[in-house]
């Protein structure tokens, strides 16, 4: 592409320096042009990945920068819909982290906004642009598996830190906010369809949901899911259908918790396993993101589809067992 997306950082997050940062400085059509932050130690770190890095000290003078093309925003939920509201406002086409909003009715004012500036609003949601997910999808509905009975769904991690800004409810903390968009959201990518009869348990402290067991229908599929920021690292999906069943064991931190692969084993005994080495999803996210401001292409997750998964996540608050 001969003219690359000019990316700016909205705010210095660790997770911007060590995951995003670097994915944008590879992708193919994106430059890391500039950092908003009054931080001088942390845009050195930023700057030593890309030597001449344009750092502003302050958001609106990010958003005011008539050179950037789009923003990344990596700042906690609760601050995610104000300023992309005023990076989208701006002119700026806009990639924020998930989740995007922490209300249907927030979704919707972002879509309006989209449809009436004409720039691409969209979650950072980065599992549907991993080729492992596009295969279990293709598999599951092209009846690899047969008809598909049951979903399980496992992602728990251990927090140690108090102050982490995912025990923060006025921050939007929880663990269903902060992890319930790829559970859920992955179960909706794979199935095409919205759940039902949604069902929840929730072990609650410091004013968020640190743990989860959420139960749903996908059409036919019976679906458990369990999270968790007090158990130790894990992350499964199974898909198991009559004809067989399909686990993945990397599903959502592909190469950071493990290397991403897919088993397939049928009824009969046959086993297939595809791994994945080398995919990097957050790259793949980057480059889509680019083909679609430059070039019109569909966006493969656009803002319709982070609705949904809203709203399967507010079933869920809504179905709280006692």
């Amino acid at each position: 592409m001969t003219d690359p997306i000019r990316w700016g950082v909205l705010g210095a997050a660790n997770f911007a320096r060590t995951t995003m940062a670097p994915a944008i400085h590879d992708a193919e059509n994106a430059v890391l042009f500039a950092l908003a932050t009054s931080s001088a130690e942390k845009a050195a770190n930023f700057a030593a990945l890309a030597p001449g890095l344009r750092v502003h000290d302050s958001y609106e003078a990010m958003l005011a920068d008539p050179e950037i093309d789009a923003i990344y925003i990596p700042l906690p939920n609760a601050m995610h819909v104000e300023w992309t509201e005023k990076a989208a406002r701006a002119g700026k086409h806009v990639l924020t982290e998930k989740p995007i909003a922490l209300e249907l009715s927030e979704i919707d004012r972002l879509i309006a906004l989209r449809d009436e500036t004409g720039v691409l609003i969209a979650e950072a949601y980065m599992i549907p642009h991993h080729p492992q997910w596009q295969l279990v999808r293709q598999m599951v509905q092209s009846g690899e598996i047969g008809d598909l009975l049951h979903i399980d769904g496992y992602f728990t991690f251990r927090l140690t830190d108090d102050g982490n800004i995912r025990l923060n409810p006025a921050l939007g903390g929880g663990v269903t906010r902060d992890i319930g968009v790829y559970t859920l959201g992955s179960a909706r990518l794979v199935t095409g369809q919205e759940p039902q009869n949604v069902e929840a348990r929730f072990g609650w402290k410091h004013g968020v949901d640190v743990s989860a067991r959420i139960w749903a229908n996908f059409g036919k599929a019976t679906c458990s899911i369990f999270m968790s920021m007090e158990a130790p690292n894990r992350q499964v999906a199974v898909y198991h259908g009559t004809g067989g069943f399909i686990e993945m064991v990397a599903p959502f931190n592909a190469q950071v918790h493990r290397e991403a692969s897919v088993r397939l084993v049928r009824a009969d005994g046959e086993e297939r396993l595809i791994r994945y080495p080398t995919a990097r999803q957050y790259v793949n996210q980057v480059e889509a993101f680019g083909r679609t401001v430059r070039d019109g292409a569909p966006y493969p997750v656009p803002l319709e589809f982070s609705r949904g998964t809203q709203a399967a996540l507010e079933a869920a608050f809504a179905g709280e067992r006692t």
